[in-house]
């Protein structure tokens, strides 16, 4: 990260200069149960960063101890994600590699008094742990001696116990005013197959307990996590100190990333992709990693983004259109510029000369010129948009109309001398003539006209799919309980158009990305662009109201 101030950065320089620390280790934890979205970049953004900031490193760990929703392709959609947004893991690591250093804490608490057998079900848990303002009540087997605790233990652990029978509870204080130290639970009885353990285990351990000794166990000096656990931290020390571990981690919590019109839950996520809202978790509607990067987002401008923000308690709302900034300043030297038609209009040149094509020369990115030049085929038939022409405009449209003129970009003046229609009365044809005298850098000043307008020649032209996003979710000021956040999907958040494009784009590679003139910035799809039919995502439109 830049060397901008934030609290967590003056906490961790404040520790390496008192001798609080010698170093610096911190780590990205994500549970493998989902693919990664635009919240977690921030995270990621701020663990990696800040250790490198301050010599440190960095682990990757996958917080794997429920075998009911983790897989392995998380796993590797979640390694691929970290990579593509230009970070590298000093170590990777599993909590399930710990499985067995965690069952021997389970065991020490128990002996320790601290930790015992519950028979309760999770609705009678949930009954007796009490409410905000009224204590909780004690499970009829909290006095259970350690000794039926450690046997009750062990027999979890060997599958004698079906699921939801038992659990191990920490013994702690069920009057605490912090509902997560009323003898939360430790671990419960699961009979599923682990993608790393297999069926190695039957007991897994709770995220609250697995987590801290995971980062002790691991020697992190800065466990930095989002402001929902700030009421868990009392309970994360406690694990630590109770099952003596050598390293004391520090937990610290920033404000989570929220985004206009963006869902940031993975259980929300899921949905959509389980329920096919969307064409999986690449969708690029979607603000997961992946579905950015189909889209066509760089991980140079997440990165900036990110950092833009800034790390603060607060969590607060983002303009989603600052990102779509951050993409722009990203793309703006770098993209190519061409030219695409993406609802196209038949014009004929009716005085150019039949079969003849000529060559013209474009700048690849005005804005960059040792990017160099480019070719383009022109002849007397061409594409427009079909709103570049209107029978009967209105004042102040200086695109084709009968007897107007506009300037075809790279190319020469057209007058639009008349039109046809088709049956249902939709303009299918235009007629102009062209001045030859006016062609694209030609010292011609005899005139002027105020509308250009963009084209694909139509002999050359190649077919393309154009596709144009829009939020997937939409934003309500109004809360309705009776609504769920399914309600508010976006049916017109994709529309796909079929359109052409210059001919040197033909064989273009996915993930290419450039801009066509007018429309905005697009990236190749790689998921559905074949050989000689591309298709176009939009990643961002030319125009933005948003302004550092």
């Amino acid at each position: 990260m830049e060397q901008s101030s934030n609290f967590i950065r003056t906490i961790i320089k404040q520790d390496l200069e008192t001798g609080k620390r010698d170093h610096v280790i911190t780590r990205f934890p994500p549970e493998p149960n989902g693919y990664l979205h635009i919240g977690h970049a921030k995270s990621i953004v701020i663990n990696f960063g800040l250790a490198d900031d301050f010599g440190g490193k960095t682990n990757l760990r996958f917080d794997d101890t429920n075998p009911l929703k983790e897989d392995q392709e998380y796993v590797d959609s979640i390694k691929e994600d970290v990579s593509w947004l230009g970070y590298e893991w000093d170590a990777l690591h599993y909590a399930s590699n710990y499985f067995d250093e965690m069952y021997m804490c389970a065991v020490l608490l128990i002996n320790k008094g601290l930790a015992y057998v519950d028979d309760l079900s999770a609705d009678e848990i949930r009954e007796y742990r009490g409410t905000l303002t009224e204590p909780g009540k004690e499970s009829p087997h909290r006095a259970r001696t350690v000794e039926e605790n450690l046997d009750l233990f062990e027999r979890m652990k060997n599958g004698e116990f079906a699921d939801g029978t038992k659990v191990l509870r920490a013994k702690i204080d069920m009057a605490s005013p912090n509902l997560n130290l009323r003898d939360p639970v430790l671990y419960r009885v699961s009979h599923a197959s682990h993608h790393n353990t297999g069926d190695a285990w039957c007991i897994y351990p709770m995220y609250d307990f697995a987590h801290p000794l995971e980062d002790a166990i691991e020697g992190v000096t800065h466990s930095l996590c989002t402001t929902e656990f700030e009421d868990h931290r009392p309970l994360y020390e406690w694990v630590v100190r109770e099952c003596e571990m050598e390293m004391q981690p520090q937990q610290i919590e920033f404000g989570r990333l929220n985004i206009t019109n963006t869902v940031m839950s993975k259980r929300k996520l899921k949905q959509l992709v389980d329920e096919q809202h969307v064409d999986g978790w690449d969708d690029p509607r979607l603000p997961t990693i992946s579905g950015m990067r189909r889209r066509g987002f760089t991980a140079e401008a997440i990165r900036e983004f990110v950092k833009e923000t800034g790390v603060s308690k607060g969590s607060g709302v983002v303009d989603s259109a600052m990102l779509d900034h951050f993409v722009r300043e990203d793309l703006k030297l770098k993209a190519p510029r061409t030219m695409g038609v993406l609802r196209p209009l038949k014009l004929v040149i009716t005085n150019y000369p039949e079969g003849e094509v000529e060559w013209l020369d474009a700048e690849i990115n005005p804005e960059n010129p040792d990017m160099g030049t480019r070719k383009i085929p022109f002849s007397r038939e061409i594409y427009i948009e079909q709103e570049d022409f209107m029978e009967e405009p209105p004042k102040k449209y200086f695109r084709l109309f009968p007897g107007n003129e506009v300037r075809l970009k790279h190319a020469y003046f057209v007058k639009c001398e008349d039109f046809i229609k088709d049956e249902e009365g939709n303009v299918v044809e235009i007629h102009c003539t062209y001045d030859p005298r006016t062609k694209s850098g030609s010292d011609f000043n005899e005139r002027k006209v105020k509308g250009t307008i963009h084209w694909v020649d139509a002999t050359h032209a190649v077919p393309a799919e154009f596709r144009l996003y829009e939020p997937l979710i939409l934003d309500s000021e109004e809360e309705d309980e009776e609504k769920t956040f399914l309600d508010y999907v976006n049916e017109k958040s994709l529309e796909t158009l079929n359109g052409f494009i210059e001919p040197n784009l033909k064989d273009i590679d996915v993930q290419e990305k450039l801009q066509f003139f007018r429309h905005g910035y697009f990236n190749v799809d790689p998921k559905h662009s074949k050989p000689g039919k591309p298709v176009f995502n939009r990643i961002v439109s030319l125009k933005s109201s948003f302004r550092l």
